[in-house]
């Protein structure tokens, strides 16, 4: 691999794009590793939401490193018969190894987000419950399992849009570096807002089934998702805003 000419403007151009739509795609995972880190000690908390994007980052290199092997991951492993193929309605929905991370990650965090808000209405019902600490272990574990599936998103949206890998790799470095610093601030914020956890949990919701669409070649654009995010954040904000003033 040759090392890129930075002198030349469509390589800043191409690095800019996308460190921007890195930094656009990590949202889903910063919202999930603070909500999960959420369920640590207070003094944990911190070092599980760095150490979750630390390995995030290291994901998304390792697999840039090995992206010929991840490009061999689109290549169909099974079929299924009784699902046509929504690009040829004549052929049975191939399923690929990508396609498996994919529903399965979609599953999985359709499931945990779920959970999670069944977990926070328990505890508005019942204020006098109190949930139990999370292992560190565990949730690392998880925070991991997830990076996974974020990863193979992120980096197949980079070889879509770029061919060079060092271009791929610093742009991972800066949306992940921004991210981080970014991280603790969000996590904060949304947790003193109990009303924007059940938001964000509901946002992951989305984010599953869109996975789990995506797997079965039911392609959804993720601008639509993002835009009723950002609306109902904007309305979930003049709620704060009023219910600040009507109680001063």
């Amino acid at each position: 691999m040759e090392l890129s000419d930075f002198s030349h403007p469509g390589i800043w151009i191409s690095l800019l794009t996308l460190t921007f739509l890195e930094i656009v795609l990590g949202i889903d995972n910063i919202i999930f590793i603070s909500i999960i880190a959420n369920k640590l000690p207070e003094s944990q908390q911190a070092k599980a939401r760095q150490l979750g994007l630390l390995l995030a980052l290291g994901m998304r290199v390792l697999l840039l490193f090995t992206i010929t092997w991840v490009m061999k991951l689109t290549t169909p492993v099974m079929t299924l018969d009784f699902i046509q193929d929504p690009a040829d309605i004549t052929k049975p929905l191939a399923i690929s190894w990508k396609d498996l991370i994919l529903i399965i990650g979609g599953i999985f965090l359709l499931a945990k987000s779920t959970l999670e808000i069944h977990h926070k209405l328990e505890k508005a019902t019942k204020p006098e419950t109190k949930i139990k600490a999370a292992a560190f272990g565990a949730i690392l574990v998880q925070i991991v399992l997830i990076d996974i599936i974020f990863s193979m998103d992120s980096i197949l949206t980079a070889v879509g849009l770029v061919d060079d890998v060092y271009i791929m790799i610093i742009a991972v470095i800066v949306s992940m570096a921004i991210m981080m610093a970014f991280a603790s601030p969000i996590s904060m914020f949304i947790n003193r807002h109990p009303s924007l956890q059940v938001l964000a949990l509901a946002f992951l919701i989305a984010i599953g089934i869109l996975l789990i669409a995506n797997g079965f070649h039911q392609y959804i654009n993720k601008g639509y998702i993002y835009t009723a995010l950002a609306f109902s954040l904007i309305v979930e904000f003049i709620n704060i805003r009023l219910r600040k003033k009507s109680s001063e």
